[in-house]
């Protein structure tokens, strides 16, 4: 079993704290038919070929992206990966960096672990220019709310310390997810094709009141070859998957 990233130094009163659904995530990337899948669209990159660039939208701790970093050669079938984080709460991006730090330290050299390149403040995808997405992991803000929270605005503009109602908001940005708990999710789903590159691939966790069946089926719907299937579940709790992952992607056509 791959160790988990250690995330002791993370605020989690501003933070998302890991949960099951982020140690779902840790178990389903690293499980043989993940590992095989990502392989073959990764493995044996190298220096003289473009990194894979993976990337959490959301990393919260940085928990996953600073797994999958550290552990790059054995989930990647290569070290040779860039990664980052985006994240609309700024403690969440400080927290990332230094989990990801941390994780590809205690991993070593000879463990296989890639490069990790920053977390920054932003929503969604959109700091990234379009394309350049091999790998897209999105733990949203999946629980069904009245509303969505307001999101920060850009770091520069705030202040150094946070009150007790700002801690709250930044804490209901990790889990609110306003009307059926798709709001954002569908957000993203959307930026899917432009932001992913003709090889990339997306894992986005849901939870039974997503309605993850009408998800896959509005992602294959899209035409362009797009697949969405379940790779990982919680479990069944009376008769449903109380949390799903699916996976998104198309046949490789120009890798």
């Amino acid at each position: 079993m791959l160790p988990t990233p250690d995330t002791s130094h993370v605020p989690y009163t501003r933070v998302y704290e890991p949960a099951e659904d982020s140690f779902l995530l840790l178990d389903t990337l690293s499980a043989p038919s993940e590992t095989a899948f990502l392989s073959s669209r990764f493995g044996g990159a190298s220096s003289s070929r473009t990194a894979p660039l993976i990337v959490e939208v959301g990393p919260g701790s940085g928990v996953v992206i600073a797994f999958l970093t550290a552990h790059a050669q054995t989930i990647l079938g290569t070290r040779h990966v860039l990664a980052c984080g985006v994240d609309v709460n700024r403690f969440a991006c400080a927290a990332t960096v230094g989990t990801a730090t941390k994780a590809i330290k205690e991993a070593g050299g000879s463990a296989g672990a890639g490069w990790f390149l920053d977390a920054v403040q932003g929503d969604l995808v959109t700091p990234l220019r379009a394309g350049v997405v091999d790998v897209l992991v999105f733990n949203p803000p999946y629980v069904p709310t009245d509303e969505l929270p307001r999101v920060p605005v850009p770091v520069e503009s705030e202040p150094a310390m946070t009150t007790f109602e700002e801690e709250s908001q930044l804490l209901a940005l990790s889990y609110a997810g306003g009307r059926d708990g798709m709001e954002t999710t569908d957000r993203l789903l959307a930026a899917l094709p432009t932001a992913l590159s003709a090889r990339g691939c997306a894992y986005v966790l849901l939870c039974a009141q997503n309605r993850p069946d009408e998800v896959k089926e509005r992602m294959r719907a899209m035409g362009g070859g797009w697949k969405a299937e379940t790779v990982g579940t919680s479990g069944k709790h009376a008769g449903w998957e109380k949390l799903q992952i699916i996976r998104i992607w198309r046949a490789i056509r120009d890798a």
